[in-house]
């Protein structure tokens, strides 16, 4: 892992769906060099077509940028969860490849056979030699294209460094090795082609990592006053993983306080224990999730109910049963658990801030799934001389407005308060043990 430096000034917060959208329709707008995207997927609706559109645009006024986007290739390939048999989001791809003369690259990645089993989760934005990073992918809801939006964390970090090892470890990875198809062209390797693909990408991205190269002469002397240090990590399955490893290594470090942002409450079970053991050193510990009402999964519509509804409540049902176990750090105000909601709105932000002084920007839920099956990335900040408290700060702030804080396990619904469709579900899941397995996947 290498550091690399950057001027305090040349990183910046942002704490809105609304301010989202704007920096990267101005990022898209302004670049003269080269575009990489790469996102969860980017969505056939109102806000994933102006993004496209602006991209071609872009190649319009500049034809010599190079402007690549990777999304996840099973979920590029399906519509909503809900919706009738489609070819999903690449449909989109390939009509305006026809509709335009100016040729983007969409590439498909996939990291696993089937999405349930792991997906493209790696973030970040390159233009020119600016990384805007955030844990949101692009549509309306991200996007806030309407009222409804989804909350994430955003930043932007002028640095060619940076932005070189982005878009090295995505040239490598999945374009020169040839092992991810474009997406936005008619054809896609058969069956057998596309299994050897991804045996071959699921072995490189194992021992995959980001290179960075820093400029002949240059002393990384932490007495520098006005820089901070970053390292950007990637993580890929349980063994050998720099981004899991980090992640425990800030929390087992931590000595005054710790914030820690996941919008499904699921640690895994060695962060869990990382967490406990911080907070019998008498490290204060804040964590702030998303409400069930704020998760992605949500139905609120008691006869709409169906299977796949049941998340939000595995979710709360797991963090009641945290809640109650360590009501005793919650009582000797160690323990704040925070639960955000804000009308229909979803919530999303991941991450940590330790000390006031590290801070893990990610797009990792902080889950089993992330820890195991997903392909992450993230930022690992050291901003010694606290350049951005203030800023974390006041997105802290406005995260917290919209929270709820649990004194006490009972504040939390149980199994019995909930609607009767997934009362009786959760019921059947819990007899049958299936919701230990469940855990693995969410």
């Amino acid at each position: 892992m290498h550091e690399i430096i950057v001027d305090g000034g040349d990183v910046e917060f942002f704490t809105t769906p609304k301010e989202y959208k704007q920096q990267l329709l101005l990022l898209i707008k302004g670049a003269r060099k080269r575009i990489f995207i790469t996102a969860l997927y980017l969505q056939d609706d109102d806000a994933g077509r102006e993004v496209l559109h602006a991209l071609y645009q872009a190649k319009a006024n500049f034809p010599e940028i190079e402007i690549n986007i990777f999304v996840d290739f099973n979920r590029g390939k399906r519509g909503l969860i809900g919706e009738k048999a489609s070819l999903g989001n690449r449909a989109l791809y390939l009509k305006l490849a026809q509709e335009y003369p100016q040729t983007l690259n969409i590439y498909g990645v996939a990291v696993k056979r089937k999405e349930v089993f792991g997906v493209l989760h790696l973030k970040g934005m390159v233009f020119d030699d600016k990384l805007f990073y955030t844990g949101a992918s692009i549509n309306d809801i991200y996007l806030q294209q309407a009222e409804r939006y989804r909350l994430d964390r955003y930043c932007t970090i002028n640095s060619a460094i940076l932005a070189d090892s982005f878009c090295d470890y995505l040239i490598d990875n999945f374009i020169d090795s040839g092992l991810a198809p474009l997406f936005n062209q008619t054809e896609l390797p058969d069956a057998l082609e596309q299994k050897k693909n991804l045996a071959a990408l699921k072995l490189q991205l194992k021992k995959s990592h980001y290179s960075v190269t820093q400029p002949q002469g240059l002393n990384p002397s932490k007495l520098v006053s006005d820089k901070v240090f970053i390292t950007p990590l990637v993580g890929f399955g349980r063994r050998k993983n720099e981004l899991n490893k980090a992640t425990r290594r800030l929390v087992q470090k931590a000595n005054n306080n710790i914030v820690l942002f996941t919008p499904y409450f699921n640690l895994p079970h060695s962060l869990a224990r990382d967490v406990i053991r911080a907070l019998k050193r008498g490290v204060k510990t804040t964590i702030v999730v998303g409400d069930k009402t704020a998760n992605d999964f949500f139905i609120s519509n008691n006869d709409r109910f169906t299977a796949i509804g049941i998340i939000p409540y595995v979710y709360e049902m797991l963090l009641k049963r945290f809640v109650k176990r360590y009501q005793n750090f919650i009582d000797q105000g160690l323990l704040n658990f925070h639960l955000w909601k804000d009308e229909d709105n979803s919530f999303h932000l991941k991450g940590l801030r330790v000390d006031d002084r590290y801070h893990l920007i990610t797009g990792s839920n902080l889950n089993p799934r992330a820890w195991a099956l997903d392909l992450e990335n993230g930022l690992l900040v050291d901003d010694a001389n606290k350049h951005f408290l203030a800023k974390t700060d006041d997105e802290l702030r406005g995260i917290l407005a919209n929270t709820t804080k649990v004194k006490h396990f009972t504040d939390i619904e149980a199994v019995e308060d909930y609607p009767e469709k997934p009362q009786k579900l959760l019921k059947k899941i819990r007899a049958a043990q299936i919701d230990r397995v469940l855990k693995r996947f969410l």
